[in-house]
Formats: C-alpha cells, sequence, structure tokens
C-alpha cells in the first residue's frame, strides 16, 4: 500500500518540478546563517558572469577580495535590501557589480539575453537558517544567485494540517530577527502552502503578520480549481516560480511603497511595506500585455475587478509594462499611455511605483492646467511624447479629438473607475465638455466616457483598458470582449465581489441590511381643488412629505439613538457613520436637526455635512463650509477621519471613491437603484482591525431592489437560519445543556477580559486560555453529534447576538459573557459550514406617521440573477403632464407608498377598543394596575393602534393627530370602556 501522502512527500514532489525546470538543488549546508547568503553560489555568479569586476575587486583587496567582497554585501543587505541589491547591484570599490540580470524589453541585444540566461535559480528543502535556533527549519527556501528570495512552509491535510497551520508556524515559531526572516534585508515573501490553498506575507511580525490569499479562484469564489492528476496549488511552482515568472515578479512587480505617517498635522515617521502581487493582479496584467503584445493598438478592454482588489497597484503595474511594450518584431507597440482617472493620489502612486521600478523621474505627467488650459497642456504632452500623462475625465474628451490627428502614433488610454461623486458639479461639467452628446438626468462619468467614445467611434491608433467594480451594459458593449461563440461581450477579467468578500479583502455590507416602510397619511388640508399638472404636482407632494420635520426629526432620534447605543463602540470605539440624502436641501435639514437633537439631550456627538453650492431654505442660504464651521471642502475627508467627528450627512457627495475604513453604519435615506445602490453602500466595506461587520438601516428602498442592485456584480450563495429575537435566549439554553463549557467558566473568562486593569498582557493572555481549554477539551472527547451540534449552535449564537445586539439592547451580562467567551472558544474549535439568518418582525411605531420596520436580515445572493439591462428607447421621450385634481393626486401618493386609505369606517372606535380587548398584554396590565398607572400604558398604546388603522378612517386619524382636545376625549372614553371591561368578573 502507498504511504506517499506526508509532508515530505510533498516537498519533495515540489523540489523535482522545479530541478526539472531550471532551478539548481542548493543543501541546507551550503547556506551562512550569520550573513544570510548562500556565498558560494554568489561569489561563483559574480566571478563567471562580470570578471572584469571581479578583477577590480582582487585588485583593491588582493588576497581578501572574497571576504572583503562578503562583508560588503552583507552590510549592503542591511542597509539597502535584498529587492533592491538584485534589482540595481551592488556599488563597491568604484564598480557596480550586478547580483541578477533580468530579461531585456527587446532582442535587439544579444547579449543582455544571455546574462539573463545565466541567473541561478535555487531550492533548498529543509532549510536550516537561524543562526542563533540551530534547530529550526523551513520546509523550502527559492534563492536567486544566492540571495534567498523566498521561504515556504508546506503542509498536507492528509496529515490533518493546512495552510492555516502554516501561518501559526510563521507566526509563533519563527523569529523576525533572523537575518533570512528580516523585513527587507532577508527573503522578500514567504508562502503558507497546502494542497489546496496558497497565502503569503512580505513582513514577518509575530502574532500581528498579515497574510492575504494567494488562490486563482473558483467558479468567481475564492480557493482554487480542481486539476486532473495534480494538486489545485500546483500552479505555484509550475506557473508562478518558473524562472521567467519569478523573475519577472522580481524585476517589474515587487516594490517597496513608503507612506508618510502624520500626527495632529505634523509628520512622525515612515512606513515601508513590501508589495506583493496578488494572483488576480498578476494574471490580469500578464493577460493585458500579452494580448497588446499579439494584437497591437485598437483593441478595447474591460477588467472587472471589485473593490478591495487592489486596483491602483493594477493600474500602476499595467502602465509600467504598457510604456515599455514591444512587439514580436521589437517595435514598440504604444508611443505612450494616458491614465484617465478622477483620483489625484493614483498620479502620485503611478510616480512612486514606477519610480521603484526603473528608478527613472520625469515618466509621469500629469495634466493640471496650472500655466495653461488643460487641453492646451495636454495636446502639449501628446506632441512631445511624454511616456505617461495623466489626465482627468473632463480633459479625456481632447485626448480622443487630438490623438485623431496623430494617426502615426498608437496609444494605449488606461481608465481608472471614475469617481463623480467626488464633485458635485461634475456631471454638469461634463454636459459641457462633452457638447453634442446627448445625455440623460442619471448620467455618471461612466456614462460619459462611453458617450465620448462611441461619439467619436473606435480608433484604430487606440486601445482602452477600462477598469470599473460596476459595468454599466453600454460599458460591457463598448469595451466588452465577444467570445468566440458570439453570445453577449464579457470582461476580459474578472476578480468579482464574491471572491474579494470570500477572500476577506472587503466585507459583505449586505450581512446586516434593515429596511424600513414608511407609511404616510397624506392629508388634503386645503378646500379647493385646482387643476396642477400631475407629475409636477406628485413630485411635489412626495418633496413635502419627505422634508416634513415630524419626519425628519422622528428618523434623526432613530438615526442618533441607534448609533449611540450600538454603533459609536465599534472598532474599538472609532465607527463612524453616513447619512445618505436624497437632496442637497433634505441634507441641509438632516444637519440641523441633529445637532439640534444632540445639543438638546447634551450629547458629545461630532457631525459633518457634505452638498455642493448653495442651499435656499426658508429664507435662509446654506452652504457646506458655513454648516461645518469653516471647514473647507478639500479638507473635509481629512477631518472626517478625526475622533472628533463620526457622522457625515452627504447629498450626491462621497457615494463612489470615498474610502474611510473606519465607516461602520449607514442610514440610507434615498432610493438607490442598480448601480449607484452598489457604489454607495460599498464605502461601508473596506477592512480595519476591529471591524467585523458592517450595518444598514434603510428608509427608502425595497429588499428585493438592493437585491437586484447587487446581484450581477456580487454572485454569492448562503442559505441562513431564520430567528426572531427571543431564538438568542433558545440557543443559550440549548448551548447550556449541552455542558461543554460551565457558568463559572464563562464568568472567571469575563472576569478577566473586562478587567479594567487588562492591559493584553501574556499573563493575561494566558489567564484567559487558561479559563478556554477545559471547554475545549470536553468539546474534544465529546461524541462526533454532540460536537456537530455544539459547534453549530455555538457559530449561530456568536453570529446572531453580533448581528441582534446592533438593533436590540439587550441589557444582558450574560448574553454579553457568553458571547465573549464563545467567540474565542469558537476559534479552537474545528472549523464547520453552514450559516445562519436573523429576522425581525417587531414594528416600531411613530407619532405622525408609521414607520414600520420592515425586515432585518442578510440579503442573499446568488449570483444567478439578471444582469445589467442596456437602456432602451421606450419611455424616454417627453410624456404631456396632464392635469387632474389635486385630491386624485393625494389618493394616487397613497396608493403608491401601501396606504391605501378608504372613506367609510363608522365602527371605527369600536374595533379600536375590540383590538385593546383582544390584547392580552393590556388587559392583564388593566387588571394588576391602577386607573392612573394603566393610564401611562394605554394611552400610548392607543396612538399605535390609531397608527395601525389609520388608513380605515383618515380624517378621524387627522383630527386625534392634529386636534388635542378630540386626541383627549377619544382616548379618555376609550381608556375607561377597556380598563373596565378587562377586570375580572365578580364571583
Amino acid at each position: 500500500m502507498s504511504k506517499s501522502y506526508q509532508e515530505q512527500d510533498f516537498e519533495k514532489y515540489i523540489e523535482s518540478r522545479l530541478t526539472a525546470n531550471e532551478y539548481d538543488s542548493l543543501p541546507t549546508e551550503a547556506f551562512d546563517r550569520e550573513r544570510g547568503i548562500f556565498p558560494d553560489v554568489v561569489v561563483s555568479f559574480v566571478q563567471d558572469t562580470q570578471p572584469e569586476q571581479w578583477a577590480k575587486l582582487e585588485a583593491a583587496y588582493k588576497d581578501n577580495a572574497r571576504q572583503r567582497f562578503l562583508q560588503d554585501l552583507t552590510a549592503a543587505l542591511e542597509s539597502r535590501g535584498t529587492l533592491y541589491l538584485l534589482r540595481h547591484g551592488l556599488r563597491t570599490t568604484g564598480t557596480t557589480i550586478k547580483l541578477a540580470a533580468f530579461q531585456p524589453n527587446t532582442g535587439k541585444n544579444p547579449e543582455v539575453q544571455r546574462r539573463y540566461e545565466e541567473n541561478r535559480l535555487g531550492i533548498t528543502t529543509q532549510f536550516y537558517y537561524s543562526p542563533t535556533d540551530t534547530g529550526q527549519s523551513i520546509d523550502l527556501a527559492l534563492s536567486v544567485n544566492g540571495l534567498p528570495v523566498a521561504t515556504a512552509e508546506l503542509k498536507n491535510p492528509w496529515t490533518d494540517q493546512t495552510v492555516e497551520d502554516a501561518k501559526k508556524q510563521y507566526k509563533s515559531s519563527r523569529d523576525p530577527g533572523d537575518p533570512v526572516l528580516k523585513f527587507k534585508r532577508g527573503a522578500l515573501v514567504h508562502f503558507a502552502v497546502d494542497t489546496n490553498n496558497v497565502a503569503y506575507t512580505t513582513e514577518l511580525d509575530g502574532d500581528d503578520t498579515h497574510f492575504l490569499p494567494f488562490n486563482k479562484g473558483h467558479e468567481n469564489g475564492a480557493g482554487n480549481p480542481p486539476r486532473e492528476g495534480e494538486h489545485r496549488t500546483a500552479y505555484l511552482w509550475e506557473e508562478v516560480w518558473a524562472k521567467d515568472s519569478w523573475m519577472e515578479i522580481l524585476q517589474r512587480f515587487m516594490h517597496i511603497d513608503t507612506e508618510e505617517i502624520y500626527q495632529d498635522g505634523v509628520k512622525v515617521g515612515e512606513e515601508e511595506t513590501m508589495i506583493f502581487p496578488r494572483y488576480h493582479q498578476l494574471e490580469c496584467v500578464r493577460q493585458l500585455v500579452s494580448s497588446a503584445r499579439e494584437n497591437g493598438a485598437g483593441e478595447d478592454y474591460l477588467i472587472q475587478h471589485s473593490t478591495g482588489s487592489g486596483k491602483s497597484k493594477s493600474i500602476a503595474w499595467l502602465v509600467h509594462r504598457l510604456v515599455s511594450l514591444h512587439d514580436e518584431n521589437d517595435e514598440a507597440v504604444f508611443d505612450g499611455v494616458i491614465v484617465v482617472t478622477d483620483r489625484t493620489v493614483l498620479d502620485e502612486q503611478l510616480r512612486d511605483t514606477i519610480y521603484e521600478l526603473d528608478h527613472k523621474t520625469g515618466v509621469v505627467h500629469a495634466i493640471k492646467g496650472e500655466n495653461q488650459s488643460k487641453s492646451a497642456e495636454l495636446a502639449e504632452a501628446l506632441d512631445a511624447g511624454k511616456p505617461v500623462i495623466i489626465t482627468t475625465l473632463q480633459t479625456f474628451p481632447h485626448v480622443i479629438e487630438h490623438t485623431q490627428n496623430l494617426p502615426e502614433r498608437d496609444y494605449s488610454v488606461v481608465v481608472d473607475e471614475a469617481h463623480s461623486s467626488q464633485s458635485g458639479e461634475m456631471a454638469h461639467e461634463m454636459k459641457q465638455i462633452l457638447s453634442g452628446i446627448d445625455l440623460d438626468e442619471d448620467a455618471d462619468a461612466e456614462d460619459a466616457l462611453v458617450e465620448a467614445a462611441e461619439t467619436r467611434g473606435k480608433q484604430e491608433n487606440l486601445s482602452f483598458f477600462a477598469f470599473t467594480a460596476t459595468p454599466k451594459a453600454k460599458t460591457l458593449e463598448t469595451f466588452g470582449t465577444v467570445p468566440e461563440n458570439g453570445e453577449d461581450p464579457e470582461p476580459f477579467h474578472l476578480y468579482s465581489m464574491r471572491q474579494a468578500i470570500e477572500e476577506e479583502f472587503i466585507l459583505d455590507v449586505l450581512e446586516h441590511y434593515t429596511t424600513y416602510d414608511t407609511f404616510y397619511n397624506i392629508a388634503k388640508v386645503i378646500e379647493e381643488d385646482p387643476q396642477v399638472p400631475e407629475k409636477r404636482a406628485k413630485k411635489a407632494v412626495a418633496r413635502f412629505l419627505k422634508l416634513h420635520p415630524h419626519n425628519i426629526s422622528q428618523k434623526v432620534e432613530i438615526i442618533v439613538e441607534h448609533f449611540r447605543n450600538h454603533t459609536q463602540h465599534r472598532i474599538g470605539g472609532k465607527a463612524k457613520a453616513m447619512i445618505v440624502t436624497s437632496s442637497r436641501i433634505h441634507a441641509v435639514r438632516y444637519k440641523k436637526a441633529i445637532d439640534e437633537y444632540v445639543e438638546n439631550n447634551n450629547y458629545d456627538l461630532g457631525t459633518l455635512v457634505a452638498f455642493s453650492g448653495t442651499v435656499e431654505d426658508d429664507g435662509a442660504e446654506y452652504t457646506e463650509q458655513g454648516m461645518n464651521d469653516g471647514i473647507k471642502e478639500s479638507e473635509l475627508p481629512n477631518v472626517f477621519d478625526t475622533p472628533e467627528y463620526r457622522v457625515l450627512v452627504v447629498a450626491d457627495k462621497y457615494q463612489t471613491g470615498f474610502d474611510q475604513p473606519l465607516l461602520h453604519t449607514m442610514y440610507i435615506d434615498k432610493k438607490l437603484s442598480g448601480i449607484q445602490a452598489v457604489q454607495t453602500l460599498s464605502r461601508l466595506n473596506r477592512t480595519h482591525p476591529g471591524k467585523e461587520d458592517t450595518f444598514v438601516l434603510d428608509f427608502e428602498n425595497d429588499r428585493e431592489d438592493i437585491h437586484d442592485a447587487f446581484e450581477p456584480f456580487y454572485e454569492k450563495t448562503t442559505l441562513d437560519e431564520k430567528s426572531d429575537p427571543q431564538h438568542i435566549y433558545q440557543l443559550e439554553a440549548e448551548l447550556d445543556s449541552l455542558r461543554i463549557y460551565t457558568q463559572q467558566e464563562v464568568d472567571q473568562f469575563a472576569e478577566a477580559f473586562f478587567d479594567p486593569e487588562n492591559n493584553a498582557t501574556e499573563e493575561t493572555h494566558a489567564k484567559l486560555s487558561s479559563y478556554v481549554q477545559p471547554a475545549r477539551d470536553r468539546f474534544m472527547a465529546a461524541s462526533e453529534e454532540t460536537k456537530e451540534e455544539f459547534r453549530s449552535k455555538l457559530r449561530s449564537f456568536i453570529r446572531l447576538y453580533k448581528f441582534q445586539s446592533q438593533v436590540v439592547n439587550y441589557a444582558d451580562t450574560d448574553l454579553e459573557k457568553l458571547y465573549t467567551f464563545g467567540r474565542f472558544l469558537y476559534k479552537e474549535l474545528p472549523k464547520a459550514s453552514g450559516h445562519s439568518e436573523v429576522e425581525f418582525d417587531d414594528e416600531l411605531a411613530l407619532q405622525y406617521y408609521r414607520l414600520e420596520k420592515n425586515s432585518e436580515d442578510s440579503i442573499d445572493l446568488n449570483g444567478k440573477g439578471g444582469g445589467v439591462s442596456s437602456p432602451t428607447e421606450t419611455g424616454t421621450g417627453s410624456q404631456s403632464d396632464d392635469e387632474v385634481e389635486l385630491s386624485r393626486i393625494v389618493d394616487r401618493i397613497n396608493e403608491e407608498l401601501g396606504t391605501d386609505f378608504t372613506e367609510a369606517d363608522q365602527l371605527f372606535l369600536d374595533q379600536l377598543k375590540e383590538d385593546a380587548l383582544d390584547d392580552e398584554h393590556l388587559r392583564r396590565s388593566a387588571q394588576v394596575n391602577s386607573r392612573e398607572n394603566f393610564a401611562l400604558e394605554f394611552d400610548q398604546a392607543l396612538t399605535e393602534m390609531f397608527i395601525d388603522r389609520m388608513d380605515q378612517n383618515k380624517e378621524l386619524f387627522a383630527e386625534f393627530i392634529d386636534n388635542d382636545e378630540v386626541q383627549d376625549a377619544i382616548t379618555r372614553h376609550l381608556r375607561q370602556e377597556v380598563y373596565e371591561e378587562s377586570q375580572p368578573a365578580e364571583s
């Protein structure tokens, strides 16, 4: 019987595949642990490939050339790092010694190609690397010319270990201070690998080490597809680690990002990050480059990459490759690259990335229009043949116009996803710039881009590379790739929302989604019934309702109290929220109402508002800067990032392209549909340490509409268990009954965890662990049936409590204790599949109108819904605005909003009384309370019952709400009747 399933067999198999493809097997004994290199390989590479440079070393250092060279190399590794030396060589004794040779852009210089072929790639298994802990080894190491560039821990699920165990091994038993593991100075990337999955990190930092998935994706989700007769992860050693691929990654992809760190506006330091491409980025750039090299200019490419995909890096790598791309005849494919973006940060990122890769400045030229018009500056840059030109979407049409006059030149146009809502006037400006193009009222930057390209026709000297997370139908039609079978166009490359979520690059914003249905009572307040234009009147009445002070004030109370009770303590007390409103005046009134409510209640809650231009309301004028105490529009994103401000009210701004990882909750009071819904809600999906979930409270939209908006881009299937708020207690009881843990262990854990003196010390960690381990031991000793039941119920409890506690204020310390204890215990248990879902049906009644909680749970997507639809000509023309009676307009709005009020209900009061008598809680309250105490509960309940039945007698309802005398008379009468008839009969 074969036993070739051990980890060592996996290791030997990878080694055999690499040594069969241009790798040398290097013994671990050849490694110098102190220097962190293979000295014999490095020296022989230099001597054999650069004899003249080595001769200079010998002349300078006499008989000590080898020793002095290794000393200089070790010092340079410490100061400059491995990647720098591989790219730019070692300067010593007045000469530069190359430590690696990379493939040339063209085949015109055979000598450069010959030097490339002389590179020596090595693989070492059972790699003993530590100078201090001589028994420590890593399963595998890769080197280039004697310099280690990668390590890998290999795991085999057949021996009960996976990629997660490899990650833990790197975190817990690898010293980041050892030369070969030291950031920048040693290996550049570290892989955790099993037969199904791959992950990597570029910096080891103990428990804070952060691994990223490096998987191909499977059926638009996470993981890897099956391979016949091979491991699912074989692409790693067969494709990625193959010589040409691996050397290209070192030459054209890996680089150092430097971020300046500021505190209170003062620079306090810099933070460096080693960038290694994720698999979809590597694949996308390579496929685009390959197609462009083969097909030349005149082709269009649509890249659908979800938020969280690292689009900026993908664009930078692509631009860098396109600048120097040559075809099989060694001719340049493009004469220049034009990048179209609204993000000024991309300018800096492109400059930094290209400089890191090539050490060249002046490659990137941004069109800023400082000394002349942008169109004139663009024309000059094109005429001058600038390698990379960055321009905005507004200037983009001039690119097409001017390149038409340069038919002898070929350009690649890389289009970053337009972030039009950062500027409230952008759509208007585009309409002026794109004269002659008919854009509808809902047009955005993407529409303008498509229209500009379509109107001027396809040009053979332009290739478009369009990046977007949410392509519209016309974008697909214009830039999409038509399959050979002639079916509908599709993206050239896809990284879906589903994969981004499953790989934990973004959060699922639909997991905790709550919608409200608003029912208005529209009462005609004037005796006349004038003839008015129907559409204008409907719009005016609806606007009146939305802006009514009672409407906004009620929602403000819900929003502020929800934020204070359920959001502000999230993300370590840093969580922020956004209120999305339907208009500028709506935003103004929200801001005023929130400030008034916060002041009246003496709350500490800083708010900001974002809208464009000047808003007139009630005879006063408002501007964004004025309402924000003088904060300039350009400063607002940075100010909102400070701890002082927690809530941002927006009107058509910051709903796309706004990156605020602390944004946890969104309150929506605006109709959203299609791509706008996806882009708006996606502001929540950024990850951040401590950010475990997001929350949406939607006053305006139906779940079905949100589902339909996300479905074409999402592709996620879940089957969740539904429950009500009381289900959490049922789960608690069922967990207790399984006797895996004791209440004493839960209490002890909570006492240590919530101890104010807890400073996250090693002693506290040990104490917490000791309280969890007994429960883990009981779990491991339990039957398989009990294990499965406990694991499933604990997961359901954790997920349900995490969500419901955002909505229902349980104020139950026992639940909080069990939740905290359970989270840590669950991490100790073997993983299992399955989901749970929660749903509430409780109702929240508000005075003056009913605000009914419709549903609270996750919106599940399965990727099988309809796609985006192309606009048709039907319904686009203007229709006559027929005049109708105002009363009919009121009736129609009632119908559209779901109220459908009726005229006759002469038994209305009797029915209300019967409702009250049928309410067991009210009857019991009448039996055990005095009339005075009963009044406290009954009067509020009666208002709610009136609201519930307001559609049955709108006139009486209006009188009850608006007339205090009528309300008092009805309340006294019904209260007395219900109280007396609820008393038990005398025996």
